[in-house]
């Protein structure tokens, strides 16, 4: 059984599954799909073309599907935005649909959205990513799983963040960042994502594996695309976490996070 308030606003074409929760002056428009459980709070807006699945909650005022921020979207483009289950949406969200037709914009299960985060058009989050208060996610962004992201950080469109990537707060990110890395600042890398790999019950191997690839292929100043066949004649990337960090270079999208430059040893050392 639902409980929907007197005051709220859902169209007759919104397809809304059992114990759905709309708080007051909620707005469900039509062609969208509420799923069993879901939670909707007062003055929230969940907009034509957008998907929640299962025990989805959204918080009060945030916006849900609206149009992508871009001067040449025609509003008549059917594009749609879909929230993995068991994700939360703080308040003042907004999440934008795709710029294509029948374009996607994905959230995945289980992630944490802070109150005033914003995900532009055709972004996909992957599962258990958490955007903290404020932080701005430009349109096209892929983003794999278990990412957080730091409060007030910008991250550039079309940038690619690899999983279980950690993000400092007021951080801005204008180019890719490989797996399990952390970041900071401008562009900077600050080494491994050691806390949440051991979390994850990564084994001592995979985390030397991977502390190995890091150097060889990030702290040198030749591009690291570059240095995957090198890394592999080496001997490295023999774990599964290692594969997954060479295989992140085979896509060239956009230059990768750096660390400080003095980190960089001089061909000597190297």
């Amino acid at each position: 059984m639902n409980n929907i308030h007197s005051t709220a606003i859902v169209s007759n074409d919104a397809q809304l599954g059992n114990n759905v929760h709309i708080g007051p002056y909620a707005i469900i428009e039509g062609n969208t799909k509420i799923a069993d459980g879901c939670h909707i709070d007062s003055h929230a807006i969940i907009r034509s073309g957008t998907t929640l699945d299962g025990n989805v909650r959204v918080d009060s005022h945030s916006v849900i599907g609206g149009p992508p921020q871009h001067l040449k979207f025609d509003n008549n483009t059917n594009s749609y935005v879909q929230v993995g289950e068991n994700t939360i949406i703080r308040e003042h969200v907004t999440i934008h649909r795709s710029i294509e037709e029948n374009g996607k914009t994905i959230v995945g299960k289980e992630c944490f959205l802070m109150g005033s985060s914003h995900i532009g058009h055709d972004c996909i989050l992957g599962h258990n990513c958490t955007i903290a208060q404020g932080a701005l996610i430009g349109g096209h962004v892929e983003m794999g799983n278990h990412i957080f992201v730091g409060g007030g950080s910008g991250i550039h469109q079309f940038t690619r963040i690899g999983n279980g990537v950690m993000i400092g707060a007021i951080s801005t990110i204008t180019r890719d960042i490989p797996p399990h890395l952390t970041a900071a600042e401008r562009n900077q890398l600050a080494g491994l994502n050691l806390v949440g790999l051991r979390r994850r019950n990564t084994h001592i191997d995979a985390i030397g594996d991977l502390k190995r690839l890091y150097t060889m292929l990030l702290t040198k100043s030749m591009n690291p695309a570059k240095l995957v066949d090198k890394a592999k004649e080496a001997g490295l990337g023999t774990t599964e976490i290692g594969k997954e960090f060479l295989e992140f270079f085979s896509i060239r999208n956009r230059k990768y996070c750096r660390p400080k430059k003095r980190y960089f040893p001089t061909d000597e050392e190297s």
